[in-house]
């Protein structure tokens, strides 16, 4: 009883000083802890609980890149170019193999179909050929699809330049297509 009266002291006086630090310790560390917690609380976004789809698709399931990729060409327009390049890569089917390798189709525009051949004389083998190759192609893409084929000869050299070359003047012609 006498110790507990002198750790207390008299109501007026301070209580005395505790040798071993424990109060002390037992206090600062509660206040950081209390301190540490609320830091803590105050960063911790809402729950909000899961997001499911449920049994029936809706807008956030994951969606085939493929789909995007329809959706894409459909939104620009691009279906009718993308399915003919797709159908002029297989031109070996088309005109045949021995046509094939000496032409190739150089490219498409409103509607027009450009082919150009090795020589003048399989460029017109080909001219010969364009009437079915219409009909061919537009079976395929869609009436109205391709209007008409341009079949070129062979590229032919620039006489423009040249030490021999006369101003103003056409130059010598040979049978470039």
């Amino acid at each position: 009883m006498y110790e507990e009266q002198s750790q207390q002291g008299t109501p007026g006086e301070q209580p005395q000083h505790d040798p071993t630090g424990l109060e002390l310790a037992q206090t600062t560390a509660r206040s950081l802890g209390a301190q540490a917690r609320r830091r803590r609380r105050a960063k911790r976004p809402p729950y909000v609980g899961p997001q499911v789809s449920g049994a029936r698709a809706d807008d956030r399931d994951p969606k085939p890149l493929s789909d995007a990729v329809e959706r894409l060409v459909e939104s620009k327009g691009w279906t009718t170019d993308i399915n003919v390049h797709t159908l002029l890569a297989r031109w070996g089917l088309l005109v045949g193999a021995a046509n094939a390798a000496h032409s190739h189709p150089e490219g498409y525009a409103d509607t027009v179909l450009t082919v150009r051949a090795d020589s003048t004389a399989w460029a017109t083998q080909l001219r010969y050929l364009t009437p079915r190759l219409v009909a061919m192609l537009n079976e395929a893409l869609g009436d109205g699809t391709i209007t008409r084929i341009k079949v070129l000869g062979p590229d032919a050299p620039s006489w423009k330049k040249g030490r021999r070359s006369v101003r103003d003047r056409q130059g010598p012609r040979d049978t470039y297509g």
